[in-house]
């Protein structure tokens, strides 16, 4: 496998879990299980990325720490959704009782 393919393997893994993180999911569950494991596999690739590269022509440090971003806002966006969900279950639990 050469560096490029796993390069263009981990920014399509970035932008795969950029989209699963602004998809929304009925279950926080599914969803938090979703985010581990896209986050399980882009660190995977960086790690083969990082093993795997020409120690005469290492990576752009730019493009890794963009990836490193990437990853922390898909991480406080997931994290965001999850907060959202409790918010909106304990305040459509408040109405009901105030209704009751």
């Amino acid at each position: 496998m050469s560096v490029s393919s796993v390069s263009s393997s981990a920014a399509s893994a970035t932008s795969t879990a950029s989209a699963s993180a602004t998809t929304s999911t009925s279950s926080s569950t599914s969803s938090s299980s979703s985010t581990t494991l896209s986050t399980t596999a882009f660190l995977n690739l960086l790690i083969t990325e990082l093993q795997n590269q020409d120690p005469l022509n290492p990576t752009d440090p730019t493009q890794f720490t963009t990836e490193l971003i990437d990853l922390t806002g898909v991480e406080q966006q997931q994290q965001t959704n999850d907060t959202l969900t409790t918010i909106s279950t304990n305040l459509s639990t408040l109405i009901s009782a105030m209704e009751a």
